[in-house]
């Protein structure tokens, strides 16, 4: 046997067990890679003002703990206590109140009946009464788990960020590619990475923000809410509807109809309107011009955008971190073929 058969079957073999050991870890590590990516510029900033890179990462993985973790953490946490509370009469009432409108609903809403109707017939409030605290129990069970994979993502990231540029050089000498087409492959990934990173934490921030007054106004928990809804704002097409449609609902159930117009008016208009149809394009190409001075590197601010939507989509919460780093990957590689091709022209026609 020659000896390159025998070292490429020993690499496979150590690659599967490789698999094998890490394989629930992988997205997890993925992840915090990619974080770590995303927030180069951040590392690179704390490693020139204190000139040493431990402190530089563990400061920069506390920054992504306080910023990236703690508000969901906090959100479920602050969940699963309101669901252990949760008062059945309360559903009852809330209950009680839809299905009489749904019966009975305005003249201007006849045309939703059939289909409000359709939606709310697998709706079981006594189930939800009477089973609150087994629902709370799941809700607390996914916290736990989501804390747990946020702590390990923590974990990786530091280990990612502090080994990061060894690695990258490992892999530059490793890979079947010149230095140059590495160094756009790292450059293009890291730049559209660190654009949705600080896109995704500006918008939902703003978002948060605008929600949690608005609702802080109503007598309710603004920083939880406003937490809420900015997480519920990346969700594909509902977004915030998932948010103020509830508070819109039961605000007319116990007969505060200003209320429940103000949250639905101010919602609308303020934040889905205004905020998410206008602004927040504009925060994506901001973000998009101040990060990437060079115009090869810059990807259109619509593309990151539907490519967050498309991650979301497919891969759920992580999917607005690894929808455009797929997209960034698949964009590159292509520009890497194009140069190859022009090369081999430019070559043919000397």
């Amino acid at each position: 046997m020659k000896p390159q058969y025998f070292t490429a079957i020993l690499f496979g073999t150590a690659l599967y067990w490789m698999y094998f050991l890490y394989a629930p870890f992988i997205l997890l590590i993925t992840i915090a890679a990619l974080l770590a990516i995303s927030t180069v510029s951040i590392q690179t900033y704390f490693e020139l003002l204190f000139k040493n890179k431990l402190i530089a990462t563990f400061i920069t993985s506390l920054l992504l703990s306080v910023l990236f973790f703690a508000p969901l953490g906090y959100f479920l946490a602050t969940l699963t206590i309101k669901l252990n509370a949760i008062d059945p009469e309360l559903l009852e009432k809330v209950h009680a109140y839809v299905i009489a409108t749904i019966e009975s609903p305005p003249e201007y809403l006849q045309f939703l009946k059939p289909y409000v109707e359709d939606a709310m017939k697998d709706f079981d409030t006594n189930y939800l009464a009477t089973n609150a605290l087994q629902i709370a129990g799941k809700v607390g069970s996914f916290s736990a788990g989501f804390l747990k994979n946020a702590f390990l993502i923590i974990i990786f990231y530091f280990f990612v960020q502090y080994n990061g540029s060894f690695v990258i050089d490992f892999l530059k000498r490793i890979v079947q590619m010149s230095v140059d087409e590495s160094t756009v492959l790292v450059r293009d990934l890291s730049s559209v990475m660190s654009v949705v990173f600080y896109s995704i934490i500006v918008t939902a921030m703003f978002e948060g923000v605008l929600f949690g007054l608005g609702i802080s106004y109503m007598g309710y928990n603004g920083i939880l809410f406003g937490v809420m809804y900015g997480f519920a704002s990346l969700i594909p097409v509902v977004g915030g509807v998932v948010m103020w449609l509830p508070f819109m609902i039961y605000e007319f159930s116990v007969d505060n109809s200003s209320n429940a117009i103000f949250i639905a008016v101010y919602s609308v208009v303020v934040i889905s309107i205004v905020a998410d149809t206008f602004i927040k394009p504009l925060i994506i190409k901001g973000i998009n011009k101040k990060m990437l001075k060079d115009d090869e590197a810059r990807m259109n601010e619509l593309v990151i955008f539907f490519a967050i939507i498309a991650g979301l989509t497919t891969f759920g919460f992580w999917g607005m971190i690894l929808g455009p780093a797929i997209t960034a990957f698949f964009l590159t590689i292509l520009k890497l073929f194009e140069d190859r091709t022009k090369e081999c022209e430019t070559r043919s026609i000397n």
